[in-house]
């Protein structure tokens, strides 16, 4: 992901527009795309400042808060499949994919299907 361009690249293109310059001007003179010039100058009259809104952030994992299910079934039944708790969590309501189960099982160091010869 590339960063964003210098607050003040954008706060001299808006500067620009205000004085009254075409959009397609503005951006050929300061080699930008038009359609920068269109988002910055909206910012700006939105919110007064020309800065960059947030990039990128963090997504919640959905089967957080079914935690303490995952574990008890786990712990229940210690042969359950990654199949097998998607099934019981779709019977709950909660559609994942086997992926999702199975990098929610591994982040949380939880085990699943004991195996008596291996640890």
């Amino acid at each position: 992901m590339t960063a964003p361009l210098s607050n003040d690249l954008r706060e001299r293109v808006v500067a620009a527009v205000l004085n009254g310059e075409s959009v397609r001007a503005v951006a050929a003179r300061f080699e930008v795309a038009a359609s920068s010039v269109v988002k910055w100058s909206q910012r700006h009259r939105a919110t007064g400042s020309v800065r960059p809104g947030k990039m990128g952030g963090h997504r919640k994992r959905i089967l957080d808060p079914h935690r303490g299910f995952i574990a008890e079934r786990l712990e229940q039944n210690p042969h359950l499949t990654l199949h097998g708790l998607k099934a019981e969590l779709a019977s709950r309501g909660i559609a994942v994919s086997h992926n999702t189960v199975w990098e929610f099982i591994r982040s949380e160091g939880l085990r699943f299907k004991k195996n008596a010869v291996r640890p």
